[in-house]
């Protein structure tokens, strides 16, 4: 049967509302039991309990204010955010949900740095379901979310053991220094392990891994640097790609913050899956899945014609701190790296079967990360659409 109509009430009739407490600097440890939360979501440890239930928290003050955070494990919240708990009635799921819906910034006081209050917020209206319904409504999108986060942990995973392999590939050479002892390589098949030299040589790099050969990145990958997309405004037909900069690589989406025509060259167009690299401001390497969009200037896309992507995508990230460094060096107000800096940059090729084997191991990781990631796109999509509509009632379940 369909749930009652939801009813007009303000937010002090849900919820109890109180800030957060502050820690000394003795009470923070980084091996504590509990985590402790701030405007913008864990930002340390403590052996300190403050609240043993599962709360809701809102950013209090700065930039973050009016953010909001589940919390559900016990915790401590500092005094820069505000602590959430549902009254008689009221499904704690349901009530973050609600809260993330409203534009609680709006009632924050002052401008150059917004302060929230208990006050403010006590006041704002909305509307509520009955329990049941609440506990419904949670439930769906709180499945969403569960996944989203799922996807988001099982990547970092991905990607860490990614790296973890590379680092002892190509930067410890382990494989190598086994066989040279004599033993057989671990965690890799038979005829993977059978094309790893048992050598070095001598390179302008040092010692290297026998047969094997010093590139630079621009050897092993091509660096296509965007377009000033001003210049390619949207075609008069109406069709459009969002433009993808720094701030929506930093984002990980195209928000449509900007578009170009869909006539720019096929080479600038990005799509699910490439490798951009920021060259200047923050400096960053990332697999994009934000959607289907145009290279901005400042952004190179990275693609190679003889080198799998998984290769040239760890190489760029195993010198991204030294861009970084050399970036943070420049006397301007935007640091960036330049064309030299890349040829610089040297990496190590193996011969091409090992290559090909090597390849068995790390493009499936992408491959799933890519993949995670999509997904994740299309339920966040999902969840945002679902949000707005199943909170004003235009959606109902059935309880």
């Amino acid at each position: 049967m369909t749930a009652k109509v939801f009813s007009a009430c303000t937010l002090d009739d849900l919820a109890n509302f109180r800030n957060g407490k502050g820690l000394s600097n003795e009470e923070y440890t980084p091996y504590g039991k509990f985590p402790v939360f701030g405007a913008n979501g864990q930002i340390a440890r403590t052996d300190r309990l403050l609240n043993p239930e599962p709360v809701v928290v809102i950013g209090r003050v700065g930039a973050y204010c009016g953010s909001v955070h589940r919390i559900s494990e016990p915790s401590w919240v500092s005094d820069n955010a505000i602590v959430v708990t549902p009254k008689k009635g009221m499904d704690l799921g349901f009530l973050y949900y609600r809260l993330v819906s409203l534009d609680l910034r709006r009632t924050a006081i002052g401008s150059a740095q917004p302060l929230m209050t208990q006050g403010g917020l006590k006041v704002i209206n909305t509307i509520v379901p009955s329990l049941p319904e609440q506990r419904a409504i949670a439930h769906i999108l709180g499945n969403l979310d569960d996944k989203i986060e799922l996807n988001r942990r099982m990547n970092e995973t991905l990607e860490a053991m990614a790296r973890a392999i590379f680092k002892s590939w190509f930067v410890d050479f382990d494989p190598v220094r086994v066989k040279a002892e004599g033993k057989k390589p671990s965690g890799m098949n038979a005829d993977t392990a059978k094309l790893f030299p048992d050598s070095f040589e001598d390179s302008p790099l040092g010692k290297i891994p026998k047969g094997w050969k010093v590139k630079s990145l621009p050897e092993i990958a091509n660096y296509l640097n965007g377009l000033a997309l001003q210049k390619y405004p949207p075609d008069n037909n109406g069709d459009a790609l969002p433009v993808i900069k720094i701030a929506q690589l930093r984002a990980g989406k195209a928000d449509g913050n900007g578009f170009a025509s869909t006539s720019i060259p096929a080479e600038y167009i990005v799509d699910d899956g490439d490798i951009l690299f920021s060259w200047s401001g923050s400096l960053m390497v990332t697999i994009w899945c934000g959607g289907r969009g145009a290279l901005n200037q400042h952004l190179f896309k990275v693609t190679s014609e003889s080198y799998p992507k998984w290769f040239y995508y760890f190489w760029t990230l195993h010198h991204l701190t030294d861009f970084q460094f050399i970036a943070a060096g420049k006397a301007t107000t935007m640091g960036h790296i330049q064309r030299h800096h890349l040829e610089e940059a040297k990496t190590l090729v193996p011969p091409d079967k090992l290559l090909e084997k090597m390849d068995t191991t790390f493009s499936p990781l992408l491959e799933k990360v890519v993949l995670n990631n999509i997904q994740t796109k299309i339920l966040s999509s999902l969840r945002d659409t679902l949000l707005p509509k199943l909170l004003s009632g235009e959606i109902r379940v059935k309880i």
